[in-house]
């Protein structure tokens, strides 16, 4: 088993950064590789980024650029930086992590991911 807790989302003015944090429990084999996806109210769920436990990452074209995440394996927690928000990246974010190492064009596959947290809010006004 694995449990995800997310924490450090908020409401932040465009043009605004934030930091977002996922702190992991739990079989550490059930969780090679981890990402972040996000999900706007009417909209499906899509990967934001992701990274593997060799910190191969791969994101997507929207956090090009503005997005960077990261892990730090002695404190289970996986990070994403957000800099240069927009208004719509306003979204749920969930954080989600799977076993052994994913190829890299897999990693913003939601249906590769088994394991997910319950979301942080992060809210950008413009």
């Amino acid at each position: 088993q694995v449990q995800l807790v997310e924490s450090g989302g908020g409401s932040v003015q465009s043009g605004g950064s934030l930091r977002v944090s996922c702190v992991a429990s739990g079989d550490t084999n059930r969780r090679g590789y981890m990402g972040w996806f996000r999900q706007a109210p009417g909209k499906e769920r899509e990967g934001v980024a992701g990274i593997n436990s060799d910190g191969n990452t791969r994101y997507a074209d929207s956090g090009q650029g503005r997005f960077t995440i990261s892990r730090d394996n002695a404190k289970n927690t996986l990070y994403l930086q957000m800099n240069s928000l927009k208004p719509e990246d306003t979204a749920m974010y969930y954080c989600a992590a799977g076993p052994g190492a994913l190829a890299p064009w897999l990693l913003l596959t939601r249906n590769r991911y088994f394991n997910w947290g319950q979301g942080t809010q992060v809210t950008v006004s413009s």
